[in-house]
């Protein structure tokens, strides 16, 4: 602490003087300004006039007003403060509970409005009484004002100054009264000291949460937001004043406490980036988003101001609380942060100013983290997003944030994509929050599609991907992410049939080079439920491509009694092509290096270069493969038995046919002859009678030439 004696200040006059601070700021002899000295710029003109202003160390102190001799304050009890006088008192005001016995006099001549309060009453009383209820700063600020009324000795320190202007502005004590009036002190203390220390500009922010509006309206607020952002800008070499720094532990500093211990810059310890995180993590979070504000304004780094944000969070949030001693923000990205909502999972637990306190420190961080798609880990964005689902955020803040955790999705793990449901009745997990999250992935990826340094990830799964178009890392990533969340959400018996569906096609078809992980999730969607029908088993089933599984995966689906016989059968035929291209590739390679070895002896090779499970699973699918071959084979002998049959039906229904029809025309015939044997009969009844008539040789002629007419008739 560094004591100036008067005279001293007194010779170093205006011109000179911000020049003096800045060496004090420089050597850290003024840190804290408790006691300061008031320059004397506004003194001389003071003492020219015959003032006589007595100078004390580490005070302002102005004029003593005659007629009202007094040697300060006495506090008779808790509430009640006179001023030591031998005159009466012949005012009391009234500030909070608190009652102040002052005369009239002192306070006329410097505040404009109690010289138009006491105007205003009545004069015939002995005793004026005034309510000042709304001053800001309450008695403290009001009890160091009187004082300089007085004339008594007032010291100026970071953590009164900012109550003591507000207050100076309350009751008008401006120049118009009297020169080197309150305002006029108060602000050139806040100029030349409090603006130029880092410290001090944090602490006279952090008292100015009390004295809204006061504080914004004369510009505290900015200035200090300003200073601070500066100061924070400056390159880390350059810092040559004390900070508190990154703790151990997440804790509050404590400004005022012997225990707390501050951080210097010395000649070999380098400075870090993120030396100014624990000091702003004080401020009440509207000032907070004034200073990043300021902040970015002035140009700062972006993972910067995200990695103070995620520090902001984690002190101001208890629903993100960090296990472990790790202190970093390298622990949102390791996974050291686990979600606990104000100790519970319950949102019940909170009471109702807690939660809108929440509401309002998420809403804001969300407003002002950098548009950069680095600025935050996703691993944050989503335990930010957990918490904005339980507090219930404003909708349009949720949408941005499911944004910006959609343009960096292939960061996240499982763990911060398990996001609970809160709506009862539904699904333990929110799964519609997750599609809309790779909605927005997708959206993203499109617009990046032809943006540079895109590189394909070549990850083999069991078969030959190079054949395949190459995909980007990201959704390879979240295609993985997918999948293992789909096997932990299966197990949910709430879950329905086709959400599950709608969630795994989600990702275009090229977004999997392998299909395991999405194999699996199907099998445990069918142990979990048991009561899935046949059509509803192949419809889920249709979600993975069989061609895409790799050995292991085809061997256990083969032997699998949940899946559909279908999906079986398409399993075991994408098994043996596959060990069949493998076998032909090696044995094309085999015949490249060697012509000699024959195709027999390459395949030999190739089956004892192959792992025994791979060996074991292979002879079980050729034993289910001859099997099937065996029972199509039977299929087919029955099929041309139940076809030769059809056949020997056939001949038979057409002879019967036939016969039908022969006997309609016999019965014809039949029925003819019948006609012609009645003629007949008839004929030969009418020869007979008329035989006595005619000779025999005429007889024997109509005879003979009786039945050649009838058969030339019938024929």
């Amino acid at each position: 602490m560094y004591r100036a004696h008067p005279p001293t200040i007194l010779a170093l006059g205006e011109s000179l003087l911000p020049q003096f601070f800045e060496a004090l700021q420089t050597h850290n002899l003024a840190i804290s300004f408790d006691p300061f000295i008031i320059p004397s710029m506004w003194e001389s003109e003071g003492e020219a006039r015959g003032g006589g202003r007595e100078h004390g160390i580490g005070c302002l102190d102005p004029d003593r007003h005659d007629g009202v001799e007094s040697d300060g304050f006495e506090c008779r009890n808790e509430s009640r403060r006179y001023a030591s006088s031998d005159i009466p008192s012949d005012l009391l005001v009234k500030v909070r509970g608190a009652s102040f016995h002052l005369h009239k006099y002192p306070l006329l001549s410097r505040s404009g409005r109690m010289n138009r309060i006491i105007c205003e009453s009545s004069r015939d009383s002995e005793l004026i009484e005034v309510e000042l209820n709304d001053i800001p700063g309450g008695p403290e600020s009001f009890e160091l004002a009187a004082k300089f009324c007085y004339g008594f000795a007032v010291d100026l320190t970071a953590s009164n100054i900012s109550g003591l202007r507000s207050a100076a502005e309350y009751l008008e004590m401006t120049e118009d009264l009297e020169e080197g009036n309150l305002i006029f002190k108060t602000e050139a203390f806040l100029s030349y000291v409090v603006l130029s220390s880092w410290r001090d500009s944090i602490v006279v922010l952090k008292s100015c949460e009390s004295l809204s509006p006061w504080a914004e309206n004369i510009q505290i607020v900015r200035r200090c937001s300003e200073s601070i952002a500066w100061k924070a800008c400056a390159n880390p070499r350059g810092i040559r004043w004390a900070y508190t720094g990154r703790p151990t532990r997440t804790c509050s500093p404590k400004w005022n406490s012997g225990d707390s211990k501050d951080s210097s810059p010395g000649k070999n310890q380098p400075v870090p980036p993120d030396w100014w995180f624990e000091d702003v993590s004080i401020l009440r979070i509207d000032h907070f988003v004034r200073v990043v504000t300021a902040i970015k304004v002035k140009g700062m780094r972006f993972d910067l101001i995200g990695a103070a944000i995620m520090h902001y969070a984690s002190k101001w949030l208890p629903g993100l609380a960090k296990e472990g001693a790790r202190g970093s923000d390298d622990a949102w990205n390791q996974g050291g942060l686990h979600l606990t909502v104000a100790g519970s999972a319950n949102k019940e637990d909170l009471s109702s100013s807690q939660i809108r306190e929440q509401r309002m420190v998420i809403e804001s961080l969300i407003s002002i983290i950098p548009p950069q798609k680095d600025s935050v880990s996703c691993c944050f964005l989503l335990r930010m997003l957990r918490l904005a689902n339980i507090l219930k955020v404003a909708p349009a803040l949720g949408t941005e944030l499911e944004k910006r955790v959609g343009m960096q999705l292939e960061q996240a793990t499982l763990q911060d994509l398990l996001i609970p449901s809160y709506n009862r009745g539904e699904t333990s997990y929110d799964v519609d929050l997750v599609h809309r999250l790779l909605e927005h992935f997708l959206v993203q990826e499109q617009t990046e599609a032809s943006s540079p340094g895109r590189e394909p990830y070549p990850e083999k799964c069991g078969y030959d991907a190079n054949s395949r178009p190459s995909v980007p890392i990201a959704k390879l990533r979240v295609a993985k992410l997918l999948d293992s969340y789909l096997t932990e959400v299966s197990r949910d018996r709430n879950l329905s049939l086709t959400k599950f569906q709608v969630l795994a096609e989600a990702l275009p078809d090229s977004a999997r080079t392998c299909d395991d992980g999405l194999y699996r999730a199907v099998d445990s969607y069918l142990k979990a439920h048991p009561t899935l029908t046949e059509h509803e088993r192949k419809r889920l089933c249709r979600v993975m491509d069989c061609q895409k599984l790799s050995i292991d995966a085809c061997t256990h689906a083969a032997q699998n009694e949940r899946l559909p016989l279908r999906v079986v059968v398409q399993v075991l035929f994408s098994e043996q092509l596959k060990i069949s291209n493998a076998i032909a590739n090696a044995s094309l390679k085999e015949a490249g290096e060697s012509h000699l070895q024959p195709m027999m002896c390459t395949r030999r090779q190739l089956l004892e270069g192959t792992p025994q499970s791979f060996q074991e699973g292979w002879a079980t699918a050729k034993k289910d493969i001859n099997t099937l071959k065996f029972e199509m084979e039977s299929m087919k002998a029955k099929y041309l038995e139940l076809q030769s049959d059809m056949d020997n039906l056939q001949r038979q229904f057409e002879k019967m046919a036939s016969t039908k029809s022969s006997k309609q025309s016999l019965s014809a015939w039949s029925a003819g002859w019948k006609k012609l044997s009645k003629l007949t009969k008839i004929t030969s009844a009418v020869a007979h009678d008329k035989g006595a008539q005619i000779p025999e040789t005429g007889v024997a002629e109509t005879t003979r030439k009786g039945p050649r007419r009838w058969r030339n008739s019938i024929s």
